[in-house]
């Protein structure tokens, strides 16, 4: 089926994205949480210059996780408050930096971590869109609200050349050089383990199971994350099409929990062809190994129709091209999800965002924000580069 085509982040407005904590500061303790607004930076970039300003070492910072660069992001990042440093809620609420607002700050009993995030709220325009192919979209957004989405990797994942997972390959086995930075090692490491995923995903999309359970699935919980083996096919099924339960997939890794019969045959198969030669317990550093749903849903999904462009209304006409209209269309995602996974499912995605050189060009989303990418605490959120830091996660991690 041909997808109809639509443009984002035309602008940074086109694509906010709010994070969601999973618990508020406390108001007490040696740790000062920032909410903090920033348009048009990576994540790294902002922290980067808030903590510049405050005077404040980069390695004491705790983020929960990436959020895009060409889009306007909201999140907590923690610094480091202890007893002496008095006055630095104030200094901090009172920072007056290019595009980064400091929302609020709040002391707390520890540090944020990787992953301390239940999720990611969106707003997102998608312009250019056939007027023709409106009604369709709508009734495919409601499905997926009603049913979900292969819960894919983001191409982003993989770096802005798509090879970091053959990187991660070539030094795991010997065959090149492993990077000095662990954090790039960590990344590369998370992008193999993605494939992994990813290639495992298709195979069930294309046998029609991504979303109904098989004997010997390992299966999530919707509500408390619990897995459990499939041995009641047919009281499993029941039990995912009422969004309860879900299959998982592969995030490779020493520890990670397998599936039985078939669909471990299966996993293995697939996981063979991207990790044959790679000693998975000297890796255990990089990734110990998760499973990940092969279901994403999302919640409170709204569309609205907006102008198309700041020349004219949406649905206006013109001599070159067809007339077309612009949605804005928003929901939430938990952690380590992405929104464009979601948006391709209904369209042919343009990337609108202004091309940049490559020394300066982020193609990141947010949705690597969890600990899911590896099953290590920050494994895979980020790259030795402040550009391709960015591009590991963002979005909907």
């Amino acid at each position: 089926m041909t997808l109809p085509s639509g443009r984002i982040k035309t602008t940074p407005e086109d694509f906010v994205v709010e994070e969601i904590p999973a618990y508020e500061p406390s108001g007490e303790g040696t740790h000062l949480f920032l909410k903090f607004e920033k348009r048009g930076l990576t994540t790294d970039a902002a922290v980067r210059l808030i903590t510049k300003a405050l005077g404040i070492e980069m390695r004491d910072v705790g983020i929960a996780g990436m959020k895009d660069k060409v889009a306007v992001t909201t999140q907590w990042v923690s610094v480091p408050a202890p007893p002496k440093a008095v006055g630095l809620e104030e200094r901090a609420k009172a920072l007056t930096l290019d595009n980064i607002r400091v929302l609020d700050a709040k002391r707390h009993v520890n540090k944020l971590k990787t992953g301390h995030l239940r999720g990611n709220r969106f707003d997102i325009v998608i312009r250019d869109i056939a007027n023709d192919a409106i009604a369709g979209v709508l009734e495919a957004m409601e499905r997926f609200g009603r049913e979900g989405v292969p819960n894919a990797f983001g191409t982003q994942r993989f770096g802005r050349e798509g090879d970091n997972a053959d990187r991660a390959r070539a030094w795991l086995t010997g065959k090149e050089r492993a990077p000095n930075d662990p954090r790039l090692r960590r990344f590369h490491f998370s992008a193999l383990q993605s494939a992994v995923f990813n290639a495992l995903l298709e195979a069930r999309v294309a046998d029609g199971t991504w979303n109904k359970p098989v004997l010997g699935d390992l299966l999530k919980k919707e509500d408390t994350g619990g897995l459990f083996v499939c041995a009641d096919v047919q009281a499993d099924r029941e039990r995912a099409s009422r969004g309860e339960v879900c299959p998982t997939g592969p995030i490779v890794g020493a520890r990670m929990r397998s599936a039985e019969g078939a669909v471990k045959e299966l996993e293995e198969r697939i996981a063979a062809t991207f990790i044959e030669g790679v000693d998975l317990e000297r890796a255990r550093a990089l990734g110990e190994g998760t499973r990940r749903a092969l279901r994403l849903r999302m919640t409170g999904c709204t569309i609205a129709q907006v102008m198309n462009s700041a020349e004219g209304l949406a649905g206006s006409e013109s001599d070159e091209r067809p007339a077309v209209s612009a949605l804005r269309i928003g929901f939430v995602l938990p952690k380590g999800s992405y929104a464009t996974t979601v948006l391709a499912n209904a369209f042919d995605l343009i990337d609108g965002s202004p091309r940049k050189s490559k020394d300066s060009e982020s193609s990141g989303e947010s949705e690597a924000d969890g600990q899911e990418s590896s099953g290590a605490g920050d494994a895979g959120s980020e790259n030795g580069t402040e550009n391709d830091l960015s591009a590991s996660k963002s979005e909907e991690e």
